[in-house]
């Protein structure tokens, strides 16, 4: 899977590092001062790259915790998120990531000590949600990385008033069921109806499996969420949606107990406009970006009319099979919430 590793001076030594070049023993390894002399570098092709990622092995300096956007809360107390990895093992046509970076290589911050002590230092000052998944898949490269045993070490020692959230459409699970479920932790799973999820969600594992690893950790007392964002239109969505929720709640094999589900989530599709037109040009023959798409206050998203319609719709079929207090809308964002300082 991986072919070439670039390697940070920060990280030369690291063990992490040497745990990862033992996994790829016949990786090209090359290595750089900086990792934004390869990830930040001018006329890249983020779709090219992505049919052949490398890897950069790096530290993260500054910068490893910060405040998450609105969208993202799901609790009381702050919200945080952090990101052990940039950029995602799927491809996914909607994702914002390859409007935001030239580069579709993965980063990996080998320096998960530096992360924890900030995540102490915040979880310290009161409540607190600590978001892992937005540069990212939290569980996707787990065998790699390792990120799920360290992150429930971590979480398992902290007060109980931080909460983590693992957000993910893998299926790697293992890390979690092979230890005690914490009331901290939640494992979020994102879902789209099948239709879109065909079309626009590349190498992503089907709803069947995901729903099996989401009810297994159901079953080994974990808490889990459902992540219904970013809403996708086509002329049948309601139907679409209608079926995804039996998938969910009324499979023969495998069902989701609904009262049991920590938390659910429904947002609409946007994008910061920026990001939008550069993966337009990525993929210029992309229906999704095609319409019924508008831009409002620098965000391209559904005319607002249609956008209220699919909320409307979609949170009344969702409403018939879950709790309402489970229930956590997402507001809409202004342009400058997806936007950050990754590196």
């Amino acid at each position: 899977m991986i072919s070439t590793i670039y390697i940070e001076e920060a990280v030369a030594s690291h063990p992490r590092l040497a745990d990862l070049l033992r996994r790829y023993p016949a990786a090209a390894q090359v290595g750089c001062e900086r990792y934004g002399e390869v990830f930040n570098r001018k006329a890249q092709n983020f779709r090219l790259q992505k049919q052949n990622p490398a890897l950069i092995a790096a530290r993260k300096h500054q910068g490893r915790v910060l405040p998450s956007p609105p969208e993202y809360r799901i609790g009381e107390g702050e919200g945080y998120y952090f990101s052990h990895l940039l950029n995602c093992l799927y491809d996914c046509r909607y994702c914002f990531l390859q409007g935001m970076y030239r580069s579709a290589h993965y980063v990996w911050f080998l320096n998960y000590e530096d992360f924890a002590q900030d995540i102490r230092d915040l979880s310290a000052k009161g409540p607190s949600w600590f978001y892992s998944g937005y540069d990212c898949d939290s569980l996707a490269l787990d065998p790699v990385t390792g990120f799920a045993d360290f992150a429930l070490d971590l979480f398992a020692e902290l007060p109980a008033h931080a909460n983590l959230e693992l957000r993910t459409k893998s299926t790697q699970i293992r890390a979690l069921l092979a230890r005690e479920p914490l009331p901290n932790v939640v494992t979020a799973f994102s879902f789209t109806p099948e239709p879109a999820g065909k079309s626009l969600e590349l190498k992503v594992p089907t709803i069947e499996r995901r729903l099996a690893a989401m009810v297994k950790l159901q079953q080994a007392g974990w808490l889990v969420g459902l992540r219904l964002d970013p809403l996708i239109y086509d002329r049948n969505y309601e139907d679409h949606y209608r079926q995804l929720f039996k998938t969910l709640f009324e499979s023969a094999d495998y069902r989701l107990d609904a009262s049991k589900l920590h938390s659910v989530s429904l947002g609409a599709f946007r994008l910061p406009k920026g990001y939008f037109e550069t993966m337009r040009k990525l993929y210029p023959n992309e229906r999704l970006f095609a319409g019924p798409l508008e831009q409002r206050s620098g965000m391209v998203s559904y005319p607002q009319a249609l956008e209220q319609q699919m909320i409307g719709r979609v949170e009344s079929l969702l409403l018939d099979y879950i709790p309402a207090e489970a229930y956590f809308p997402c507001p809409v964002p202004n342009a400058d919430s997806d936007q950050h300082d990754a590196a």
